[in-house]
């Protein structure tokens, strides 16, 4: 892992362009070589020639909802309207930042939407595969499990041991074999 001492931000002055040839990340400006991005600093050494300065950016992104996308979430809590959860997967890669989602009462299947009870759908700590329907409002994102792929598909029961889906509206404690309502995704 670099060193805190060798991080740069954008106009940070790293050296003279007499000692360096300015790389990529760094832009030269009345014979000084300064940091275009923010990122690590670098010398890459070379026979005959000046040392290359350059500022390498962090590889990896995180991974950003969008409309139309798969996500895994965890749910944190749940009131009569809606579900709130916390985004933790998009597709395949996991998010490094938290981005908070809800499951609108609504939203939870694609039928007798009026019948829909969200306590009987999903409890806090259950884990979701929703879909992301809109970029929402400036806290939150609104997923919709309305579809036979998407719903719980891993929660603990009250005894605390794990759920089993049954069918698409009942999952089974393994302990005590008591059953417990949730939304329940088709297993892939």
């Amino acid at each position: 892992m670099a060193s805190v001492a060798n991080a740069v931000v954008p106009g940070q002055r790293l050296g003279h362009v007499q000692e360096y040839s300015a790389g990529p990340g760094t832009y030269s400006h009345q014979d000084f070589l300064y940091a275009s991005v923010v990122g690590i600093k670098e010398i890459i050494e070379s026979q005959g020639e000046l040392p290359t300065l350059t500022v390498q950016r962090e590889n990896s992104q995180s991974a950003m909802p969008e409309i139309d996308a798969i996500v895994t979430c965890k749910v944190v809590r749940v009131n009569p309207r809606f579900a709130a959860v916390n985004i933790m997967v998009v597709g395949e890669t996991p998010c490094k930042d938290d981005f908070q989602g809800i499951i609108r009462v609504q939203d939870v299947r694609a039928t007798e939407k009026d019948k829909v009870k969200i306590y009987n759908s999903f409890r806090p700590g259950d884990i979701v595969r929703a879909q992301v329907i809109s970029l929402g409002d400036a806290r939150s994102y609104y997923l919709s499990t309305a579809s036979n792929e998407l719903g719980v598909i891993f929660g603990t029961s009250i005894a605390g041991g794990s759920l089993v889906p049954i069918s698409w509206q009942e999952m089974q404690c393994t302990k005590t074999k008591a059953i417990e309502l949730r939304k329940c995704a088709k297993p892939m």
